[in-house]
């Protein structure tokens, strides 16, 4: 056999994402419990739960965004250390789409999506334009280019956020409630660009209150509640067959269509 399709398969069985034993408490709060969790290349897993469960704590750790108190987080198999140019490094792989948009109010969207690739990336302006204005056309907003963030709707600069993380060619990305914040005309508009990332082949883990969403996109559904992982299951399993009394508890207010 070929070494290099051996070292390959040996690549390809490391998460892309990885926590082990998680634990993240205030004073004598436990918002996260003992959580344990991988994402392999190009899954889709997505974080649902009620408010307060610990959904969006979790995901911003990944990327040290919230410190944890104990366990271990890993990127590709490396450990992300508490801070530095390692640190750093490892954040730029992993990208991070946020309730509010946080976009560069005196940026055009142009330069919002350019900015990153040539300061971290040391990528040139023309190859960073280049690819910047290929991702606003994916996402559906290149016509938008020239504008500020104020000119542009909720549903636009989300598209324009996702545009920029990708500008990143990140390993994986981090969602945090994309659409929480949008009107719901535009909430459709969010989750489509998503869902073509995923069909695409992109790593993502999304936390979100869109059940419908989830169940079309997700290959894994994790359910937390109280800072544990009550549930990692497949959306047909979790939302055809589920038999845990918490989470049927939790299904039966929320619309799943």
């Amino acid at each position: 056999m070929n070494e290099n399709k051996i070292e390959t398969e040996k690549d390809s069985e490391i998460p892309v994402i990885e926590l082990k034993n998680i634990e993240k408490h205030f004073d004598s709060l436990y918002v996260i419990k003992n959580v344990s969790l991988k994402v392999n290349k190009g899954e889709v897993v997505v974080i649902i739960g009620p408010s307060g469960s610990g959904k969006s704590t979790l995901c911003r750790t990944i990327n040290r965004l919230e410190t944890i108190d104990s366990g271990e987080i890993l990127i590709d198999g490396e450990r992300i250390p508490e801070e530095g140019k390692d640190l750093a490094r490892l954040r730029s792989e992993v990208g991070m789409v946020f309730q509010s948009f946080n976009l560069f109010a005196h940026m055009t969207i142009l330069e919002n999506v350019m900015l990153a690739p040539v300061d971290v990336l040391k990528m040139n302006k023309a190859q960073a334009k280049k690819e910047a204005l290929e991702l606003l056309r994916r996402v559906g907003v290149e016509s938008q280019a020239e504008k500020y963030p104020a000119q542009l709707s909720g549903g636009q600069q989300q598209r324009v956020a996702i545009a920029r993380s990708l500008a990143m060619h990140p390993k994986a990305i981090l969602f945090d409630e994309p659409t929480s914040a949008l009107d719901p005309e535009m909430i459709g508009e969010v989750l489509a660009v998503i869902r073509e990332l995923a069909e695409s082949g992109m790593t993502m883990l999304i936390v979100t209150h869109e059940m419908g969403f989830a169940k079309d996109v997700a290959d894994r559904i994790i359910f937390m509640d109280e800072g544990t992982i009550l549930a990692d299951e497949k959306p047909k399993t979790f939302f055809a067959s589920q038999t845990n009394p918490r989470i049927q508890a939790f299904l039966s207010k929320v619309s799943t269509k």
